[in-house]
């Protein structure tokens, strides 16, 4: 009997967790609990404090965390001195993926699975993840480093980090909201790399290593610096709508920025932020991506209704333009998707090592058998 292959272990559940619940014909998505909607006025240490211990924090609770956390921006320097000896075209990825690696190095225990330990590299990780990225952005541009500042929040010394300039309120809170809607999204193939990576009882640094590695990818967390190399190719709201149509017509074209593997109608995600990059918009006075995105979206969904189909924004096409619009290079945005998805992985490894069982999925055969060796001299 020929087994059932679920290619991509589409819609095959391997385990259990109660950190994040996806209804993609609904459009929602839960953080333990709370629609997505409920916390876009949340900072980011709020949503990892809900992921990581269960509940929103207290506001005692919430200063401990950010205490907690404040003394663990600094980064070996030995990790700096590996960055800053990379050469300046280095894929930001690439960087980042090495770095979290060699880190392990200068841990006191970076091998250690228990409970305590996991949440200790945790912790040290949630906040280097954003000082990797800064750092190698100012190194690559022969800036040197900016020290963190322990007064500032996880999105506020991430804006810093970068610029060396303290960051408007304004800017503060929709990185905020950029964290919060990229921190968790259930057993994505980063996240699923993670905890089968976690499942053979390696390091914390491996799996993570690991899963930085799987969300370079262009069908994963790459494909927002996608949206916006198509959008600087296209130019301006005039020339989308045949930018689209070519791309349809094309038996391979994508149109980078819509479908998604879970969801059948829109991103939650990226209806959130389609109106933080409206608002951003406006303030800035430059409307241009933001008037492209949403044309963009028009004749797509114009061509899907013709075609009976439903392909909608995900929560890479918004962020897009939400992160030009604050500065950002584009081949910063997947470590940025980075520096907020750490806090969802780690929540998945704290499950996974906390009850641990091998990932092991089978693959069916379909080569030969019965083969017999001929010694190399019969071979001719």
């Amino acid at each position: 009997m020929e087994p059932t292959i679920h290619r991509g272990l589409a819609g095959v559940y391997f385990d259990t967790s109660h950190i994040c619940h996806i209804d993609g014909e609904r459009g929602e998505l839960i953080y333990r609990g709370y629609d997505i909607s409920e916390l876009t006025d949340a900072s980011y240490e709020e949503v990892v404090h809900l992921l990581w211990r269960g509940e929103l924090p207290t506001r005692d609770e919430l200063s401990a965390f950010r205490q907690e956390l404040a003394p663990l921006f600094a980064l070996p320097d030995g990790v700096i001195e590996a960055l800053r000896n990379l050469p300046k075209d280095t894929d930001p990825m690439h960087a980042l993926r090495s770095a979290v690696s060699l880190l392990a190095a200068y841990d006191e225990d970076p091998d250690g699975v228990d409970d305590t330990n996991v949440r200790r590299i945790g912790a040290s990780l949630l906040v280097r993840f954003p000082a990797l990225v800064a750092t190698f952005e100012r190194l690559r541009r022969d800036l040197p480093p900016v020290t963190p500042d322990p007064e500032l929040t996880i999105a506020g010394n991430f804006l810093y980090m970068l610029s060396g300039e303290a960051p408007s309120e304004a800017a503060t809170r929709v990185m905020d909201v950029a964290l919060v809607l990229h921190a968790e999204h259930g057993s994505n193939a980063s996240t699923f790399v993670a905890r089968s990576t976690a499942s053979s009882l390696t390091d914390t640094y491996s799996a993570i290593t690991a899963a930085v590695g799987s969300l370079k990818g262009p069908l994963h967390g790459g494909a927002n610096a996608a949206v916006m190399k198509a959008l600087e190719a296209i130019g301006s709201v005039e020339a989308v709508e045949q930018y689209v149509l070519d791309t349809l017509a094309d038996p391979k074209g994508r149109v980078m920025g819509f479908g998604h593997r879970v969801y059948r109608v829109l991103d939650p995600r990226a209806a959130i932020l389609r109106g933080v990059s409206e608002r951003l918009a406006e303030e800035s006075g430059d409307s241009t991506w933001f008037e492209m995105s949403l044309e963009m979206e028009r004749v797509m969904d114009r061509e899907m209704e013709k075609k009976g189909r439903q392909i909608k924004a995900n929560v890479d096409f918004f962020s897009a333009s939400v992160y030009r619009m604050l500065g950002f290079p584009s081949d910063q945005y997947t470590p940025i998707f980075a520096v907020a998805r750490i806090s969802g992985w780690m929540a998945h490894l704290y499950e996974q090592y906390a009850d641990n069982s091998l990932t092991r999925p089978r693959i069916h055969y379909l080569g030969e058998t019965g083969k017999r060796f001929v010694p190399i001299d019969e071979r001719g």
